[in-house]
């Protein structure tokens, strides 16, 4: 009987345990699923916030205001492109340059290329830089690199037969500048997320690839990369994203001027300086929209490029798996 009643006592315990993990499993999915509908609440009462706010605008100027390039707060004249153009070429400098270095600071600092006591205070210098204010950055681009880079951009002048390099610049704040100065901005997050991705790729594909004959460039660019791309690919766009929305270094070094032209060395505007510039300013109900709607092009900007990068992989991880 004795026997019976302990099997009977561990059975009821037991079954106790697994209630309570039941209980504590349920509680958790419960948790995670409310959080992650209250971002979804979060994003889409955003969106409605900027819309009703931005609707003098929309109603009186409509789908056009992305095509116009007037911007006259006086007369209540407004179109994007201009900032738009700004925005977008700026980023697009950035990337050019932040893609390729950041990858080349994780593969030296993942890989075994430079000895263990030098990767990791390396990995954290260039991490470091992420926690630098942006309106230090700004200063730092006014006072040393504009100084710094102005005569190479002259220099670059002496090729004014092509389109991106046809002005003579000699205040140094212009595109190019504004986009070297995100690359730098961004680089500390397309270097530490593609390192990460890189340390947790096992290294069992490391050593299959070393057996079969490849050399460690051709591991690298032909196994390491490949299986790494999702996160590579989603370390740019987090990247891009910080680069559409920097406000205070861009207008700063980038001369804050709403024209459209091909060359580099030319002043711009974006979205972000223009909305830090004239915004506290803002008192017509028009002029407040045409903001607003700045601030909602952007943000279905930085939307597009989010899904578009979670398509490519997509579409990539498809072709791999075929």
């Amino acid at each position: 009987m004795a026997i019976s009643s302990d099997s009977a006592r561990e059975h009821l315990d037991i079954r106790s345990h697994k209630g309570e993990n039941v209980w504590l499993d349920s509680s958790f999915t419960l948790l995670v699923r409310t959080f992650a509908t209250l971002t979804v609440v979060l994003l889409l009462w955003m969106s409605w916030v900027l819309f009703g706010q931005a609707q003098p605008a929309i109603e009186k100027i409509g789908i056009s205001f992305l095509g116009k390039t007037d911007w006259d707060v006086g007369n209540l004249a407004f179109g994007a492109l201009p900032y738009i153009y700004g925005t977008l070429i700026t980023s697009a400098i950035a990337l050019l340059f932040a893609v390729p270095i950041g990858l080349a600071v994780a593969l030296v600092t993942s890989e075994n290329f430079i000895p263990a006591y030098v990767r990791s205070p390396l990995a954290f210098v260039v991490e470091l830089i992420a926690a630098i204010p942006s309106v230090v950055i700004g200063l730092w681009g006014v006072f040393v690199f504009i100084p710094f880079i102005l005569p190479l951009q002259k220099g670059l002048f002496l090729f004014k037969w092509i389109p991106l390099f046809n002005t003579e610049d000699t205040a140094g704040t212009n595109m190019l500048t504004a986009g070297i100065i995100l690359a730098i901005m961004i680089l500390p997050t397309m270097a530490a997320i593609s390192r990460e991705v890189l340390l947790v790729i096992p290294k069992e594909l490391r050593s299959a690839s070393m057996a079969l004959g490849a050399t460690r460039w051709e591991s690298i660019f032909k196994v390491l990369l490949p299986a790494g791309f999702s996160g590579i690919v989603g370390a740019a766009m987090l990247a891009l994203g910080r680069a559409l929305g920097e406000t205070m270094a861009v207008t700063m070094v980038i001369g804050n001027s709403a024209i459209i032209s091909a060359s580099l060395l030319e002043p711009a505007y974006t979205i972000p300086a223009v909305l830090a510039n004239e915004f506290p300013e803002a008192q017509d109900p028009l002029h407040i929209g045409a903001l607003t709607y700045l601030a909602l092009i952007l943000f279905a900007l930085t939307l597009i490029v989010n899904i578009g990068a979670v398509v490519l992989v997509q579409v990539m991880s498809g072709k791999k798996g075929r």
